[in-house]
């Protein structure tokens, strides 16, 4: 860390992301960048959607900061690359030459970019790059399957937190003998749809997608991966509410998997008494998730998606082999941002 002193990687301000190594560090040769949703979005809509105001705008922070860390939602992404060289203590088990996607946060790794972006046209979230970062010892990274993309293991990766998670709540409560109902705001992106093929297989009752409008319905119910679609502002909460309850909640565990602020609300709302709602968006404000249950005195457990389960890399990369609703999805929404 350059400044503050004392702090971990990721409350830094600033990182050193200069390419020498200590002993137990690894350097990555940047081949490509997945900004978190969250962050994209904000970027996006900051600038009006000109992508090279977006781009201008990652520079500087990438610049400022020795790492992408958005200032206005905290939140990063991850990437994949190729490893240059392994300190010879490092006991993250990669070789050089090996093509891995970190699962750590860009927000605590030390990032240089060195092409200036310029196969980039800021309109994506997976951003085409040159440049090294560096991974601590206490980092984690996988190496990238054979038969898949590097853009579509990127994007798996990206939220491979969220279905490992998802499973291990079905699973406790399928143990304790209750079959949950499971509802995934934001079924139809790339963690919602993972966390909803998550929650099928792990034992749930039922399932239930959550999306905002037709187009994103009419593909998650082509998908096949939840038993019921159903439309809904997830920023407000009685209506959310009302369509969790028609489509047979309400829900014993709800995943709140969307990238827009103020859904804290409505997910504690549409959640039963002594249920649990698992964060996974990086937009969420967790000030308005604890103080919103207790004006609503909702008796609901509240889980923190941190993005890391032990073996969570592998689970969502099988689930996407063997789960032809979340590859269709994943492929159409690379298709549709040009990364095919």
């Amino acid at each position: 860390m350059l400044e503050p002193a004392g702090v971990l990687p990721q409350a830094a301000r600033r990182l050193d992301a200069s390419p020498e190594l200590w002993p137990d560090e690894v350097r990555i040769s940047v081949e490509r960048l997945n900004l978190d949703a969250a962050s994209f979005r904000q970027l996006a809509e900051a600038h009006g959607g000109d992508g090279e105001a977006v781009k201008r705008s990652v520079l500087g922070i990438l610049a400022e900061r020795g790492k992408m860390q958005n200032p206005v939602t905290g939140s990063g992404g991850m990437l994949v690359g190729v490893v240059d060289e392994v300190g010879p203590d490092s006991p993250l088990g990669v070789q050089k030459g090996d093509r891995v996607a970190t699962l750590v946060s860009l927000t605590l790794t030390p990032l240089r970019i060195t092409d200036e972006l310029r196969k980039w046209d800021g309109r994506s979230e997976q951003v085409p790059a040159a440049g090294h970062a560096i991974l601590f010892a206490r980092s984690i990274v996988a190496k990238l399957p054979d038969d898949l993309a590097p853009e579509l293991s990127l994007a798996v990766m990206d939220v491979c937190g969220a279905p490992a998670l998802t499973a291990r709540v079905v699973a406790q409560y399928v143990d304790k003998g209750i079959k949950p109902v499971v509802s995934v705001i934001g079924g139809a992106g790339k963690s919602g749809s993972l966390s909803l093929a998550a929650a099928r297989r792990a034992g749930a009752a039922r399932t239930i997608g959550i999306v905002p409008v037709q187009a994103e319905k009419d593909r998650l119910e082509s998908a096949g991966l939840a038993e019921v679609v159903a439309l809904a502002d997830a920023r407000d909460p009685v209506a959310l509410a009302a369509a969790v309850e028609q489509a047979g909640g309400p829900a014993d565990i709800t995943v709140v998997c969307v990238d827009v602020p103020g859904c804290e609300h409505g997910a504690v709302l549409s959640t039963a008494a002594g249920g649990t709602v698992i964060f996974f968006s990086m937009a969420t404000s967790f000030s308005a998730a604890a103080l919103g249950a207790e004006g609503l005195a909702a008796d609901v457990t509240m889980l923190v998606g941190n993005g890391y389960v032990p073996g969570h890399a592998d689970y969502a990369t099988e689930l996407l082999r063997s789960e032809q609703g979340v590859r269709e999805l994943f492929e159409g929404r690379l298709k549709a941002e040009g990364q095919d």
